[in-house]
């Protein structure tokens, strides 16, 4: 049986093996992708973001402690930072949610940066898939918190959580315009501190000078203490709602298809790159383009532009 059939049929150690060779970007991890395909679509993703030290990861672990109450199976995608020395996440799935590790309802997997900019890994989607053919009902991706320029997963989930902290220094300055915009639901958790009212005023006046049609889900501020569970079951609950405002309006038909087209996108540029570089680097074309550039008897502009061209009548 292929791995594709083995996760289909149940098996765990099979999802975990897929994992480890999608983030490992082994050519045979795109066949069994391909036959998952069809099984995916059924999850409902959530990502949560926000500047590191806001609470996010145990923001997480309560909320999936609370879908579990619920009886939904949960999967969860934690994004870290990556190791300068090996490459892997800084951070293990077992250590940042420990309650849940025996549970059979929840599967949780840490994947590392490798450098990927705004907040996820390259294969972030691609193992949220892999959930999604597994059966479980919720996929919750919470980024690696990189601050205000952390925007992809807004591409990804249907529904995005910004976790939001009092007591951080200037408010305002951690509370940009990228931000404003990618956020379903605006969360300041650990709202026992200090100026957690002022934090959630604050967000609440900067989301009234955006401009929102009649229709529209328009975000709200919510306060919790998520190491004391306080604001999480009116946190779930407003997820929920968002989820069936999706549906009821529309709006999930156009975010899918948003979805399904940033992928294509990422997939044909890795391609195309790999197709070009490979070839470059091995037949030692790329050093000596590059001692061109260096010599100024080329620039890598026009480069690039021959490169292309031979690729492209060849």
């Amino acid at each position: 049986m292929s791995l594709a059939e083995r996760i289909l049929a149940g098996e765990i150690r099979a999802a975990a093996r897929l994992m480890r060779d999608i983030d490992d970007n082994l050519p045979s991890s795109r066949d069994e992708l391909r036959r998952l395909f069809t099984h995916t679509g059924k999850a409902f993703l959530i990502g949560i973001t926000g500047p590191p030290g806001a609470g996010k990861s145990t923001l997480v672990d309560q909320v999936t402690a609370t879908f579990r109450r619920r009886g939904k199976r949960v999967g969860i995608v934690a994004v870290d930072p990556t190791s300068p020395f090996t490459g892997g996440a800084i951070l293990g799935d077992r250590i940042r949610m420990n309650r849940h590790a025996d549970d059979d309802g929840v599967f949780i997997r840490s994947l590392a940066t490798r450098g990927h900019l705004g907040g996820l890994s390259r294969s972030t989607a691609d193992v949220a898939n892999v959930m999604d053919a597994m059966g479980m009902d919720i996929v919750i991706i919470e980024t690696v918190g990189v601050g205000q320029d952390e925007v992809d997963i807004v591409r990804l989930a249907h529904t995005t959580l910004v976790v939001m902290v009092p007591g951080m220094g200037d408010d305002i300055q951690a509370i940009k315009a990228g931000i404003l915009e990618i956020g379903d639901l605006f969360v300041v958790n650990k709202a026992d501190r200090d100026g957690a009212d002022r934090t959630v005023r604050e967000l609440s006046f900067m989301l009234e000078m955006n401009h929102y049609e009649e229709s529209s889900w328009r975000p709200p501020v919510m306060k919790t203490e998520a190491q004391r569970g306080t604001g999480v079951e009116e946190l779930v609950e407003m997820v929920e709602s968002h989820h069936d405002w999706l549906k009821q309006s529309g709006e999930i038909d156009s975010l899918l298809r948003d979805k399904q087209g940033t992928l294509f996108q990422l997939l044909l540029k890795e391609r195309l790159f790999a197709e070009v570089w490979g070839p470059l680097q091995k037949s030692g074309a790329y050093d000596e383009l590059l001692d061109a550039i260096l010599a100024r008897t080329s620039d890598p502009y026009s480069a690039v532009d021959e490169l292309l061209a031979k690729r492209l009548q060849s």
